[in-house]
């Protein structure tokens, strides 16, 4: 009977760490039973014909809480642009940004290191739902420009400014916002829908 004991325990002592093992290869899922979400092309055309029609450049379709972080899905529209303004270079402190170039063509520069740096007001709406805290600036010193095209994918990281030098005509832009801080409110399809009005015919 004490062999058969000992034979037991040791067997635990042994399974112990295997199973501690197992378990670290098999996390549980950092969002816990989440749905999947599904955004229709009416929708980002919804989004698209607003931005259009009422000179809209900035406007987020959706915010969702993906466990760890936020992802939030912003459809972007910006005009003929020659030469860009005073303080228009943007960076988030927070929020890292994609872009995914749906038409049109523009230069971007990006680099970290903004010349004339200040504050972007607290109050702004695309701080306080948008991308969170950051700065403005007059230039970025030492960036790098990239001649953007449809197709086009580029990568923002959180500090990292970007400025519209020129754009030719109009550049249309699908944006993924990644908020691992979660400071950007969620906004669902309901939320959405009520922001199209008229404009979202499924």
């Amino acid at each position: 009977m004490r062999k058969i004991i000992l034979a037991v325990t040791a067997a635990g002592c042994l399974a112990a760490p295997a199973m501690a093992q197992s378990a670290n290869n098999n996390p549980d899922p950092s969002c816990n039973m989440c749905e999947g979400t599904y955004i229709p092309k009416e929708e980002i055309q919804g989004y698209m014909d607003k931005a259009y029609k009422e000179h809209k450049v900035d406007q987020q379709d959706r915010d969702i809480d993906i466990g760890k972080v936020h992802i939030a899905l912003g459809v972007e529209h910006r005009g003929k642009l020659d030469k860009p303004g005073a303080h228009a270079v943007a960076e988030h402190d927070l929020v890292s940004e994609v872009y995914h170039i749906i038409d049109g063509t523009a230069s971007l520069k990006l680099g970290p290191r903004l010349t004339n740096k200040q504050r972007r007001p607290a109050d702004e709406e695309t701080v306080r739902l948008y991308n969170g805290p950051g700065n403005n600036g007059d230039d970025i010193d030492g960036g790098v420009t990239y001649n953007l095209k449809a197709g086009d994918v580029v990568v923002i990281p959180a500090g990292t400014g970007h400025l519209f030098t020129h754009i030719d005509d109009h550049i249309d832009y699908i944006m993924v916002r990644i908020d691992p801080d979660k400071i950007t409110p969620i906004k669902d399809e309901a939320a959405s829908k009520v922001y199209l009005g008229d404009y979202y015919k499924k």
